[in-house]
C-alpha cells in the first residue's frame, strides 16, 4: 500500500507503535496492520531513509489504504 508493487512479498506489517501494544517480543494487534512489500516493510521497521515521525506517518497512510482495500473487497464482512 506504499509502493503498489505486487511482487509476491506483500505481507501484513504490524504497527510498531507502543500505543498499539507493541513491545519487545510482542506484536501489536492484528487489526493494526498494513499491506507492505518486503522493501517497504524493511524501510519502515529498520531503514534509515525516514525519521521516526515520517515512518509513523507512512505506516498510518498504508494502514488506512489497507483497511479501505479490505472493506472494498469484502474481506471485513461489509459489502
Amino acid at each position: 500500500m506504499m509502493c503498489s508493487i505486487e511482487d509476491g512479498t506483500v505481507c501484513a506489517a504490524h504497527s510498531n507503535q507502543l500505543r498499539d501494544n507493541k513491545g519487545t517480543g510482542v506484536k501489536s494487534h492484528d487489526f493494526r496492520i498494513s499491506a507492505l512489500c518486503v522493501s517497504c516493510h524493511f524501510m519502515l521497521d529498520n531503514g534509515k531513509e525516514l525519521d521516526k515521525h515520517d515512518r509513523i506517518a507512512a505506516w498510518e497512510e498504508a494502514h488506512r489504504k489497507t483497511i479501505g482495500w479490505l472493506f472494498t473487497n469484502g474481506h471485513l464482512g461489509v459489502k
